[in-house]
């Protein structure tokens, strides 16, 4: 029977891989404490995906219950009923959601139990598709029928603060990084490390090879920077990788540009680079920023809104504007040119994240919000002008 002193998460994440928005699921699950809290994470697996969940996967090995519900389609309504039903079993206190469709799924589960609902937005496609922007209009009506929506970052927030239907419901709690994650990654992936031997300039990217990456920018800036001897790794995967590639080729530094698809191991593959860069037009407050900041790595980013809360450009790292190929080659040869500079930066941005972005600071956070919806639904947690208190 379930511990009645603990209030009881359940997370749905996406059975698809290990993105962002997964691994930030893990690194909040690690950190709320399990004296108040039992962690469990799920996925809806739709019949475009076979075996176990790589979240799944991941949440077991760290000690945690994983629940997946198999149900066909898109939007797998056959899930709802599985999802109530396990609600009910298990007397969860709190669904808590992440992404379009455990959002919308959500809403209907959680109908007719006392669980109350928790929707994380983890950020907004660029460019999409017809279809995409369809689920994520979906997406934000569904928000109505949440107890809370808790953006995690400001220019979510704002985006979100503007429907009449959320505003009420909204709260900001900052992204955080699992600190302890990035600690413990002390030795560099054997392809970097080679690299470096061989005494080249290391540049690396980590995330989805997807459209609003602008990983473009970074493979023209990456080829016209005046010196040989440099290598570029890429981790991740997505739909761009193969114009990606072809791209390397049309360069001519395909033997220097290494796409290493996703990595489970990433964080020894960043303890190696020289210099982080994120090329992004799009971000909330990313992941990939905070885990480099926190390693120590310089870091060059689009000058956009969710990567300035994290750098503080000449302070923390370098900004340069979306697309702006020339502008990022100008921080990139100046980071090389200046390396005690570099260092100061790097510092000073793993101190930024340390105070500002850890994941323990975030997850209190979450605590007091799931305590406040499970034993007082009228009150409501200190609102977004308090949001750097964390």
């Amino acid at each position: 029977m379930p511990d009645g002193s603990k209030l009881r998460v359940l997370h749905l994440g996406s059975p698809a891989g290990m993105f962002g928005a997964e691994r930030w699921i893990l690194a909040l699950c690690r950190y709320l404490p399990g004296t108040h809290v039992e962690s469990i994470i799920g996925v809806v697996q739709d019949g475009s995906h076979a075996g176990v969940p790589p979240l799944c996967q991941h949440a077991e090995k760290l000690g945690f219950r994983s629940l997946t519900v198999h149900a066909p389609g898109k939007l797998s309504l056959a899930a709802i009923g599985q999802l109530r039903r396990f609600i009910m079993q298990e007397r969860i206190d709190i669904l808590h959601t992440h992404g379009y469709k455990s959002d919308i799924l959500g809403v209907f589960a959680k109908r007719g139990t006392q669980s109350a609902l928790v929707s994380t937005p983890h950020g907004w496609s660029v460019d999409a598709g017809i279809k995409l922007r369809v689920y994520e209009g979906l997406d934000r009506l569904a928000f109505a029928g949440c107890d809370a929506v808790v953006p995690l970052s400001d220019d979510l927030h704002a985006g979100l603060a503007g429907l009449p239907w959320v505003r009420r419901r909204l709260h900001l709690i900052p992204n955080g990084v699992d600190l302890s994650e990035v600690e413990a990654a002390t030795t560099i992936a054997d392809p970097v490390a080679r690299a470096r031997q061989a005494g080249a300039k290391v540049y690396g990217y980590i995330g989805q090879l997807i459209n609003r990456k602008r990983i473009d920018t970074l493979i023209a800036a990456f080829a016209m920077l005046p010196f040989q001897n440099k290598e570029l790794f890429i981790l991740g995967d997505g739909p761009e990788r193969t114009e990606l590639e072809r791209l390397a080729q049309e360069t001519g530094q395909a033997d220097r540009i290494h796409f290493e698809g996703f990595r489970d191991d990433r964080l020894n593959y960043l303890r190696g680079f020289d210099v982080f860069v994120l090329p992004s037009s799009l971000e909330g407050i990313p992941r990939c920023v905070m885990e480099s900041m926190a390693a120590g790595i310089p870091s060059v980013v689009t000058d956009i809104e969710g990567c300035r809360a994290l750098v503080q450009g000449g302070r923390t790292g370098l900004l340069f504007p979306v697309g702006d190929v020339q502008a990022l080659i100008e921080q990139l040869n100046w980071l090389k040119r200046h390396p005690e500079r570099a260092e100061s930066l790097a510092e000073a941005g793993r101190c930024h994240v340390n105070n500002v972005f850890s994941a323990k600071a975030m997850a209190d956070r979450y605590l007091q919000l799931y305590r406040l919806l499970k034993f007082s639904q009228k009150t409501t947690i200190p609102s977004p002008s308090s949001r750097r208190s964390a």
